[in-house]
């Protein structure tokens, strides 16, 4: 488990079927192999370690849905941060690392005292997971949602100074796509709530698959169903 508060930024790299990290990485602390990185947000296992960085395998599911595979042709930088000990502060919110899909940069615009991005959810349906002030993953970075639209396939979010000179974002262009997690208590909250054997949801549509899915069947919620679930 993971924070969303991004420790340094390194440089990515193709390496085999893998990935290189190279750069000053000492706000990690000391790295074993088997050690888990939050890299711009996906959970990646150190597989090797180097004189400037370790590289870490990558499957193709994590290519295909996520920034990785681009990000490492370019040798774009990326966000790190070591995983979550138990005795840590949890200054962000908790985040798994397992990238949900991709969102992309609508709009950034230069405020006061922030920057206020606007972003829309592809596929459009991980935007029912989405509500004004809730908590969200991009590129690793833990964040607050200032607000989105009805249907959240649009959401904006306001970026204070430090958050934006200590991560990625800074070097952020529109129409750059930024790996998505949504919070994890929206997706089980979801899953609970609907019936397992009446056409509930399907598994999380993956990047090869539709976007939208069945529709699920809703529980209804009685006194009674209350009852039979231990309340």
């Amino acid at each position: 488990m993971f924070t969303g508060l991004v420790r340094t930024m390194a440089r990515l790299q193709r390496w085999r079927s893998g990935v290189r990290v190279r750069g000053d990485l000492q706000a990690l602390g000391p790295l074993e192999l088997g050690d888990s990185i939050a890299v711009d947000g996906v959970c990646l296992t150190v597989s090797s370690l180097v004189g400037d960085g370790f590289q870490a395998d990558v499957s193709e599911e994590t290519l295909a849905r996520t920034s990785l595979a681009a990000k490492a042709d370019e040798g774009g930088w990326v966000n790190l941060e070591p995983a979550l000990r138990l005795a840590d502060r949890l200054g962000g919110h908790l985040v798994s690392g397992h990238v949900d899909g991709q969102a992309k940069i609508l709009t950034i615009q230069r405020q006061p005292a922030s920057w206020h991005l606007e972003v829309g959810c592809d596929p459009h349906h991980h935007g029912r997971y989405l509500c004004e002030k809730a908590s969200i993953a991009l590129d690793g970075v833990s964040l607050t949602l200032a607000g989105c639209d009805q249907d959240g396939r649009r959401f904006w979010i306001a970026v204070i100074p430090h958050t934006w000179i200590a991560t990625t974002l800074q070097y952020r262009q529109v129409g750059d796509r930024l790996n998505l997690e949504i919070d994890l208590l929206a997706k089980y909250t979801e899953r609970l709530l609907y019936s397992q054997g009446q056409g509930g949801p399907p598994p999380f549509p993956g990047p090869n698959q539709g976007s939208e899915g069945e529709a699920p069947v809703p529980i209804s919620i009685s006194a009674a169903w209350l009852r039979s679930q231990g309340w």
